[in-house]
């Protein structure tokens, strides 16, 4: 047997090499068992609970003071991202989706009985630093209608949020 000829199974040449690479670009592996623990069942496509660690961490200002959003507000954001208006249509429920990640997603907050309303970024445009990175293979995702279920090789997560899928 030769062992000098190229191993052409999908698994080696590209798949590993791919984990391989985004790991050491610094995005953070996720068992897939661990990833469907994370986002609760198989209709879900984020991470909620990076979502909302990365949340917890915003600030707004509002009167001159910097202010942290409020478990509602935040709420508020994870539902509006974990859940596109697909009654709407796809094209409707893809461009809602594009304006909150590039434009970011208004909230209403109260303030010593005063009401603010900040806009939210969700994806830190600045500062690439200040996300979060995560990566997971074979993320078995069901489909709209329950009736059937797609399997990705790779998903890469930017604050919890799923942002390429190979």
């Amino acid at each position: 047997m030769n062992t000098d000829t190229v191993n052409f199974k999908e698994e080696f040449s590209s798949k590993i090499p791919a984990l391989i690479l985004l790991t050491n670009l610094g995005y953070q592996f996720i068992p897939p068992s661990n990833c469907l623990e994370r986002r609760g069942n198989l209709s879900t496509v984020i991470l909620p609970d990076v979502l909302r660690d990365v949340l917890r961490h915003k600030t707004y200002s509002f009167m001159g003071k910097d202010h942290k959003l409020s478990e509602a507000a935040i709420n508020k954001i994870v539902h509006e991202l974990a859940t596109p208006a697909m009654n709407e249509g796809l094209k409707a429920a893809n461009e809602k989706l594009y304006n909150a990640l590039t434009y970011g997603i208004g909230v209403t907050e109260f303030i010593d009985g005063k009401k603010a309303s900040p806009t939210i970024q969700v994806i830190d445009w600045h500062t690439p630093d200040n996300n979060q990175f995560h990566f997971t293979e074979e993320m078995e995702v069901e489909n709209a209608q329950g009736t059937g279920k797609r399997i990705p090789d790779i998903v890469c997560f930017v604050n919890g949020l799923p942002w390429v899928v190979i």
